[in-house]
């Protein structure tokens, strides 16, 4: 989607501020005054204060690990998704046609007394060729698992190029290990030991399930852990992957044969991808992937067959009989504390959609998705962009050069709201009612892998989208320097057409100006108006830039969320750079807007139920974090969560905000007030 120009976006915005309901005795309608605890003041725990009354009238049920408003929103997007699919499974489809599709992806997804009839009869052909593979025919194996999607030892694929967005790049990246994050392989305390031991459980129950003896499963486990450990030790720490351009490291093709010997990397290029060996390759961890190729080298052939085993059981366990996927669920219980089973519904409706998101998407949008937001949206947008235009030319720590240069970024952000301008085709795709479930969700991933490969050599495709119209989400994607707001989001309390403008620009429009704010945190700030990896910055701005970020790292480093575990600002800087550019740019966006309307935001009538207008606008913004959370998710977000957790999101992010202080007369000695001179103001 191309910006519009200046004529339609002044049309846009006059159709949004007369699709808003005007100031005069409105009432909340995304927030609930009810909610709002009174025992608890402002400034003594904003979060609570807020949100108590939710939190005790949405207790956590056994099927959450957390809940909050985006799983109230992401329950209502999946209850209209099942009603859409199981209309089409009423209306009999016609085999081959996309609708038909959908319907036997979600049926097959559905009948557990097929799946466990067959148990695990689907893989063991497969798993068989694995055990009965050669010496030499280790090389073929390692590039039939590539193939098959399971990417033992690292990974590889087409994706822009960081220093040139149009054309795609060939990356290699590390990793190879299923627990994901170094820190559960390499350290020693009780949660560590705990998830480690809990993975090495789940090794040996789905081996077992595959129909491994206990014996057998063991040693998988052992030469599982030993290798996978060796992948840990040398992979990035969290913080470490935050460091954008030390991930683009451009090596010849030569370069990668000489460096990384034990990969056939002809081979794996042209029978795995089905590509000519590329010239260059972008190697965004050397140290990992040096690891592997070091490991591929020096491992026995039995260890390999194992580990390869559980690689492959891995990602085909969640298509087979049940006591694979209550195996996982043990394993969940420990990551997450969640204690119940997502109804089978809910799974078979993730899977459906995993397969034929987008096919799913169109008919979310046909059926939820009215014109009338999508105009709202548009002319909040540019209200926001030119919020944020004002908050760069007020910056006092950076250049002019370095402004202008920052104005041309925010000129060119594409926004795309809603849904693709243009469906994906999935004509191509087999799925096949008398193959077994897993036999088909195999083909599916066969089928979106090779639409990833078929990329190469292409131009990059502007209009993809990254996030179905049924997501309840938004995101930034640096590379095309654009803001995607999906459909599904565009609901109360983000959005609601019958709420009042504080509320809509509280939700809604601090969820804009935090997407927009990922142009210019620490990793986005390193991509130029183009998508590209290029420095902008001069040294003075840059070095006056990770001043403020580290009193920023600061602030959330110091707050213990649970005893004796502490928040990570380092890791989470993205997130809490938006969040706080979110809601300074939106509360001036709201200002402006209620002034072109002649609104005195400062009298008796603009209250909306007693409270006043920016107060309405601050509350509201807790209430998107309003959430029940057991401590085992705790722990795991704080481990491998880019996001801050809610109550941190309100609490630490509002601490900076002098407007939020004045609007709730919160004053020195309050637990909420942060004295001006340790206040943190980036954009």
């Amino acid at each position: 989607m191309k910006l519009l120009p200046i004529a339609a976006v002044a049309m846009t915005m006059t159709l949004a501020a007369t699709g808003c309901r005007g100031n005069k005795t409105e009432h909340l309608a995304s927030l609930n005054p009810d909610y709002i605890d009174t025992t608890v003041m402002p400034g003594a725990d904003f979060y609570t204060h807020v949100n108590k009354g939710w939190m005790e009238a949405n207790p956590l049920t056994a099927e959450y690990a957390r809940y909050g408003q985006f799983n109230i929103l992401n329950d209502s997007s999946e209850t209209r998704v099942r009603n859409l699919i199981q209309h089409l499974g009423d209306s009999k489809p016609e085999a081959g046609t996309v609708a038909h599709k959908v319907w036997t992806v979600y049926s097959l997804a559905m009948d557990t007394a097929r799946r466990n009839a067959d148990g695990a009869k689907p893989i063991l052909a497969d798993l068989k060729k694995i055990e009965d593979t050669p010496h030499e025919g280790m090389e073929d194996l390692f590039l039939w698992m590539h193939g098959n999607y399971a990417s033992p030892f690292f990974g590889a694929g087409p994706m822009e190029d960081m220093t040139n967005s149009e054309v795609y790049a060939m990356y290699v990246s590390g990793g190879g290990m299923g627990l994901g994050d170094r820190d559960y392989y390499l350290l020693d305390d009780e949660r560590n030991t705990a998830v480690r031991n809990a993975y090495k459980k789940l090794i040996a129950d789905q081996m077992k399930n595959a129909g491994y003896s206990e014996a057998d499963a063991q040693r998988i486990v052992g030469n599982v852990m030993k290798i996978e450990t060796a992948l840990a030790d040398s992979a990035k720490t969290r913080e470490e992957s935050r460091n954008i351009p030390a991930m683009y490291n451009p090596r010849t093709f030569a370069q990668l044969k000489e460096n990384y010997p034990a990969i056939n990397w002809d081979r794996f290029f042209i029978e795995t991808m089905g590509i000519q060996s590329p010239d260059t390759v972008i190697v965004t961890d050397p140290r990992s992937v040096n690891q592997a190729s070091k490991l591929m080298a020096s491992l026995s052939d039995r260890e390999v067959k194992d580990y390869y085993l559980w690689k492959y059981v891995n990602q085909a366990s969640s298509a087979l009989s049940d006591n694979f996927t209550n195996a996982n669920f043990e394993f969940s219980k420990v990551m997450s504390g969640v204690q119940e089973l997502r109804p089978l519904w809910k799974r078979a409706l993730g899977a459906t959609e995993g397969a034929l998101g987008e096919a799913v998407g169109q008919l979310y949008v046909e059926k939820y998705f009215p014109a009338s937001s999508k105009e709202y949206m548009l002319g909040l947008v540019e209200n926001l962009r030119t919020a944020l235009g004002k908050h760069i030319d007020n910056l006092d720590w950076m250049s002019d050069s370095t402004k202008a240069r920052a104005h041309e970024k925010l000129a060119a952000f594409t926004v795309k709201i809603g849904y693709p301008d243009k469906w994906k085709d999935y004509s191509t795709m087999e799925i096949d009612p008398e193959l077994s479930y897993y036999d088909n969700m195999h083909n599916v991933g066969m089928w979106h892998q090779k639409e990833t490969y078929a990329k190469w050599g292409k131009p990059v495709d502007r209009t993809e989208w990254g996030m179905t119209p049924q997501t309840v989400n938004a995101y930034y994607n640096p590379l095309a320097n654009e803001i995607v707001f999906p459909a599904a989001i565009l609901q109360a309390p983000f959005f609601d057409p019958n709420a009042s403008d504080a509320e809509n620009y509280g939700g809604i429009g601090v969820v804009i100006g935090h997407e927009m704010t990922h142009g210019f945190d620490d990793q986005g700030r390193n991509f130029d108006a183009k998508g590209n990896m290029a420095n902008w910055w001069t040294e003075a701005d840059i070095k006056a830039f990770e001043e403020k970020t580290k009193g920023l790292i600061a602030q959330f480093d110091e707050v213990e969320v649970l005893p004796g575990v502490k928040a990570n600002g380092r890791y989470t800087l993205g997130e809490n750079i938006a969040d706080q550019g979110g809601l300074r740019i939106a509360m001036t966006a709201f200002l402006d807007a209620q002034d072109k309307k002649g609104v005195d935001i400062k009298s008796e009538e603009a209250k909306i139920d007693g409270f006043t207008p920016e107060q309405v606008f601050y509350m509201n913004y807790a209430n998107l974090w309003a959430n029940n959370i057991r401590d085992e998710e705790i722990r795991s977000l704080t481990t491998g969560d880019v996001h801050s957790l809610g109550k941190n999101r309100v609490n630490v992010t509002l601490r900076n905000i002098a407007p939020f202080f004045e609007a709730f007369g919160i004053t020195e000695g309050q637990p909420m007030y942060r004295p001006e001179s340790e206040r943190v103001i980036i954009w």
